[in-house]
């Protein structure tokens, strides 16, 4: 059912595995040209731009933008007892491993009477984006909101696409998560109109400082669009999952877990690593059997078809070299010893250790954060963090005699460098 490559006897850069193994194509060039106007409409009409845009491509004019207290609260109500018992653990676990990610302020002592001290302190206020496109995802509201208010940011405010079945809100299990993490600034936008909405800021919203958050390629191009005038985490692209597996895997393990993956997409990215040609053919044979009785088929078989592939590999050093060349969102490791194995991977956005940690895991209840570098960006990006929420400030502090002992190499370098003002900033404080 997948391609199959085989690399055994192959050595190839990273560069060339990023050029042979597939990933869907994601051209936010051009979607950054679709989105230009629809974010300049909203940067210079507010929230009328919001409110014609929703109707033009979510298919439905929402009574408001934001969503009221009521309206929560009610959504909150109705939550399913079974989810709102699984949201109400996801967000504990999510705390417990995001708290611990809060760094205390360092200080350095550089000579007698110079101190460095290294400070992390919240930006202000965040935009945080929900997608709403298939399905609904409850999961990337904890996600999003649980490290930004571990990391002490005092303002958030939540977008989410307007539902035509909801009577233009966003999806009521997404408001219910909302709700049960206490946020109360909740927006019916999606698309590039929410994440200019965000930026801009309009009449019903002040503007933010940060932008969060997983969405399609024109969310990502809006994103692109806006960075400057905010930050933001990220350009995500469509999800990926990698798996390093040898002759100790289950083949119906990882044929599941392929599928797992190929359901959130049709251009999702799934890839088997392994030094097992007879694994290679059962887990065929198992996808044989599950594709056609999953519940989202076409999906699956679309990723499968367009994104899916087997790399055959002489050894697990091998394996390894193409799983960090590929740099996965999601890296599986399902091999004998697979602690020592995964404590060998360099490039990946979350690694999964063993046969009984699955990606659906981390996506829910892990307590590690699912939003994920995609595109190989997890050569030099990581997932979603407090840290993402927060400004490195550094605080220096000097004694009159601890500026004396430098100012003349100080006054060198400034010389060097022909910015006298700088020397004689120094100087003067000791004529």
């Amino acid at each position: 059912m997948l391609r199959r490559l085989d690399l055994r006897g192959s050595t190839l850069t990273g560069a060339q595995v990023r050029r042979l193994l597939p990933r869907a194509a994601l051209d936010v060039d051009v979607a950054v040209e679709a989105v230009r106007p629809v974010c300049a409409d909203v940067r210079d009409r507010g929230d009328a731009a919001v409110l014609d845009a929703a109707e033009r491509f979510d298919g439905v004019r929402p009574p408001q933008l934001r969503v009221s207290a009521a309206q929560l609260a009610a959504a909150a109500e109705r939550l399913d007892p079974e989810v709102r018992d699984a949201l109400a653990e996801a967000i504990r676990r999510c705390r417990l491993v995001h708290g611990a990610q809060r760094r205390a302020p360092v200080t350095v002592d550089v000579a007698p009477g110079l101190a460095v001290t290294e400070r992390w302190v919240p930006v202000e206020r965040v935009g945080l984006y929900v997608p709403g496109g298939r399905v609904a995802y409850p999961s990337s509201v904890v996600m999003n909101v649980v490290p930004a208010q571990e990391a002490g940011v005092s303002s958030l405010a939540v977008f989410s696409p307007p539902q035509k079945d909801n009577g233009g809100l966003p999806h009521p299990v997404v408001l219910g998560a909302c709700a049960l993490l206490g946020i109360d600034e909740v927006y019916a936008a999606g698309g590039a109109q929410a994440i200019a909405m965000a930026a801009y800021g309009t009449e019903s919203c002040p503007p933010v400082d940060v932008i969060t958050g997983p969405g399609n390629v024109y969310v990502t191009a809006a994103k692109r669009l806006v960075r400057g005038v905010v930050g933001v985490d990220a350009e995500a692209g469509p999800t990926e999952v990698a798996i390093l597996a040898d002759d100790t895997a289950d083949p119906a393990h990882v044929a599941a877990d392929l599928i797992a993956q190929a359901e959130h997409d049709p251009m999702a990215a799934c890839l088997l690593v392994t030094t097992s040609a007879e694994l290679a053919d059962a887990v065929d044979v198992e996808l044989g059997k599950r594709v056609p009785a999953t519940r989202h088929r076409e999906r699956v078989e679309q990723a499968l078809a367009g994104q899916g592939a087997i790399a055959l590999v002489a050894d697990l050093d091998a394996g390894l070299a193409v799983a960090d060349g590929w740099a996965a969102e999601h890296l599986q490791i399902q091999t004998a010893d697979a602690a020592a194995v995964a404590a060998r991977v360099r490039h990946a956005g979350a690694v999964f250790v063993g046969a009984y940690a699955p990606v659906p895991l981390g996506d829910y209840l892990a307590g590690s954060n699912h939003v994920l570098p995609t595109g190989a960006t997890a050569r030099h990006s990581g997932g979603l963090s407090v840290a993402t929420f927060q400004r490195q400030v550094h605080v220096v502090e000097s004694t009159r005699d601890a500026l004396h002992a430098v100012s003349g190499r100080l006054g060198a370098l400034a010389g060097a460098e022909d910015l006298t003002a700088h020397r004689d900033a120094v100087e003067v404080r000791f004529r």
